[in-house]
């Protein structure tokens, strides 16, 4: 049994396995779609079509296994998955069916070892101060992901594209000495409690609710539909913002190289910033207000990605804090907002359905957006399109209570029945 609270280490430890198993690949595989247009010739929305589809095909992994298995063994898992299909990129031959079955490979380890396990972890381990640790440990996200910029860029200039590829899929497997060692499920493990009371909390102490209930409750819904369309809103940003930039005038491929690092940088450092300002204020005020605040900072900084152009340094910085400093809070504030909501031992179990729910909006959004930029000839329509539906999450997530019920007043019409089990 420690004696002491083992809390921090626990966020010290998932702020470096989250950023290495998610932040590294996610930030950097839009880095590669210029090169697979020039070394393949696909077109754009096929390139963006693998994403979606391995979402699709994956959705019943959270709800059916995530829950089931320890967060510690599962980061592992997915890290491995991982590192074989950043691999598999790296040896392509052009043919989109393999592209598709690797996309497949690395969305199995993207939710087995991304965010839904490192909530869990956070979640059990903090109650009080639980909004300041999960924004420490998806601090992880915007450390280490421009660091995956740096070396992408640097191996695709100093050798090959499929080179940057592969030293991404190693960099992922440095997770496995940190996951094995350092890292435990929940403070039961030590014989602790969560913040490091002497007592369990009557919070760790309820059971978690069961599917059925959590589905036929309206503040699910409402927080769902929200995280869904303001995650799709990201997910279409990160996508095709080097592929805007092209568009705009970054034709040289250094230079759009270059640029392209220098945004994706700026976003994830500010991210920073929003994952711990938010995180400090979900802590001490209405987590409901936070994070609609947050939703439509995101919204409102969609339109500036079209103001980049080549000599217009103050528009990219413009452009790449603010959204940054949204995005960041924006994906922290969901597992908060589903412990408020829903309990602790719920978030599991919440996140299991939000999260695929939430991953189909991220990538499906970004095909879409690319249909839009066939259809009309550049990013303007397409962009305003992601500009409303981000718009619709701030109001979904304005509409939620504030704070979880425990009695029928937010279930869904008729269901009071099949919530209460009989």
């Amino acid at each position: 049994m420690h004696n002491r609270f083992y809390g921090w280490v626990i966020v010290a430890t998932a702020f470096v396995t989250f950023g290495l198993s998610t932040g590294l690949p996610y930030y950097n595989m839009p880095f590669f779609y210029d090169y697979y247009e020039k070394s393949f010739g696909w077109a754009r929305d096929d390139m963006t079509k693998g994403f979606p589809l391995a979402a699709l095909f994956t959705l019943w992994v959270g709800p059916l296994l995530v829950h089931r298995f320890s967060p510690r063994r599962i980061v592992l898992f997915g890290t491995a998955m991982t590192f074989l299909a950043l691999l598999g990129f790296s040896r392509m031959d052009g043919s989109l069916s393999v592209y598709y079955l690797l996309w497949f490979v690395y969305m199995i380890g993207y939710i087995f070892s991304g965010p839904i396990p490192h909530q869990i972890m956070i979640s059990q381990w903090f109650r009080r101060k639980r909004g300041m640790a999960m924004g420490i440990t998806y601090v992880g996200i915007g450390v280490l992901g421009p660091l995956g910029s740096l070396l992408v860029r640097y191996l695709a200039g100093r050798y090959d594209w499929q080179t940057a590829m592969l030293g991404l899929g190693c960099a992922v497997l440095l997770a496995w000495p940190l996951a094995i060692f350092l890292l435990k499920d929940k403070p039961a493990d030590l014989g602790q409690f969560p913040d490091g009371a002497p007592v369990a909390a009557e919070e760790v102490k309820a059971s978690p609710r069961p599917f059925r209930e959590l589905v036929n409750r309206l503040p699910f819904w409402l927080l769902l539909i929200g995280s869904m369309c303001s995650i799709g809103a990201i997910g279409s940003i990160n996508q095709h913002m080097k592929l805007a930039f092209k568009d705009q005038g970054f034709t040289d491929q250094a230079t759009l190289n270059a640029t392209w690092q220098m945004a994706n940088t700026i976003i994830l450092v500010s991210s920073i910033a929003g994952r711990l300002f938010m995180g400090w204020l979900a802590d001490r005020f209405s987590k409901k207000w936070v994070m609609t605040a947050t939703y439509i900072l995101v919204a409102a900084t969609i339109p500036l990605l079209l103001l980049v152009k080549p000599g217009e340094d103050m528009s990219l910085w413009m452009f790449s804090i603010l959204f940054g400093f949204g995005m960041g809070a924006d994906y922290m504030l969901i597992p908060l907002m589903a412990a408020e909501q829903f309990g602790v031992n719920t978030v599991g179990r919440a996140m299991a359905i939000i999260l695929p729910a939430d991953t189909i909006g991220q990538t499906w959004c970004p095909w879409i957006v690319s249909k839009l930029r066939i259809a009309f000839g550049d990013y303007n329509t397409a962009l305003m399109a992601v500009f409303a539906m981000a718009f619709v999450g701030a109001i979904a997530i304005m509409l939620l209570p504030k704070q979880g019920s425990k009695d029928e007043t937010f279930q869904l019409p008729g269901t009071q029945r099949a919530a209460t089990g009989d």
